[in-house]
């Protein structure tokens, strides 16, 4: 069931004239592929930034992801590809939007700070959306694989809240890895928003590799409890992890 959060007094719309523009640009497809339902959208804050963590199963997500975020009325910042922001026009409105190019460089060379962007997209009092999985899920049935520490790091450092969400659906729109959408049939894909993570116990601690990872697991047992809840089924027990099966987390998965 859908529930768009009620707002108690007049909060300034963030659907400025280049969201607009989006809009019209992507909604008319993402509609025509799918519909979608909304669950518990009344945790998506409805002012003041947050950090909001996705799982991540398909190349189609973000959009999904953005389509909810229209709906209830928040205006997502991304950390996008910089090769995107080269294609014309697209380029042009991803900027506009405030969207955050991430060079990608040989591993061993820095690539910049993409979190300090993020830190400061939150300090505008904005939502920022981080994958805490990095990348598609290498998890053979497309449960949360392990996670990376950006989202944790970043609701700790800007102290805004951290909102877990599950999506599930947008794997038959465009399965992992594919190039080619299925238009027909209709698709439905849910959407469900979770309580913010109680990060509590970690303010004003240092922000060292072992308290992160703990607080990473707890968003990602929150979004695995979330998605189990959309697809009526049980993860299984314990949190793949692609070295253990000698995959790189980078490019097309391939199950060992």
């Amino acid at each position: 069931m859908s529930s768009i959060p009620k707002r108690s007094v007049r909060v300034k719309s963030e659907k400025t004239a280049v969201f607009r523009v989006l809009a019209f640009l992507i909604l008319p497809t993402m509609t025509l592929l799918s519909k979608y339902t909304l669950h518990d959208a009344h945790n998506v804050p409805a002012q003041g930034a947050f950090v909001l963590s996705p799982n991540h199963y398909s190349n189609i997500d973000p959009v999904v992801i953005g389509v909810a975020m229209w709906k209830v009325g928040r205006m997502p910042r991304y950390m996008a590809k910089a090769s995107v922001f080269k294609v014309p026009v697209m380029g042009w409105l991803l900027t506009k939007s405030g969207q955050v190019p991430v060079e990608r460089v040989p591993r061993g060379r820095e690539s910049g700070d993409p979190l300090k962007a993020a830190r400061q997209i939150a300090d505008q009092g904005l939502a920022v959306v981080v994958y805490p999985e990095g990348s598609l899920t290498r998890e053979p049935n497309l449960w949360p694989m392990r996670g990376k520490y950006g989202a944790v790091r970043t609701a700790l450092e800007a102290g805004i809240p951290l909102i877990p969400v599950a999506s599930w659906g947008a794997q038959k729109i465009l399965p992992r890895y594919s190039k080619r959408i299925s238009i027909f049939p209709r698709k439905t894909v849910h959407i469900r928003f979770g309580e913010p993570i109680d990060l509590s116990q970690y303010a004003g601690r240092p922000l060292d590799s072992r308290m992160l990872a703990e607080a990473t697991e707890k968003l990602m047992t929150a979004i695995t409890a979330l998605l189990e809840e959309l697809r009526g089924e049980t993860a299984p027990k314990g949190r793949y992890n692609p070295a253990d099966h000698g995959q790189s987390e980078i490019g097309r998965f391939e199950q060992r």
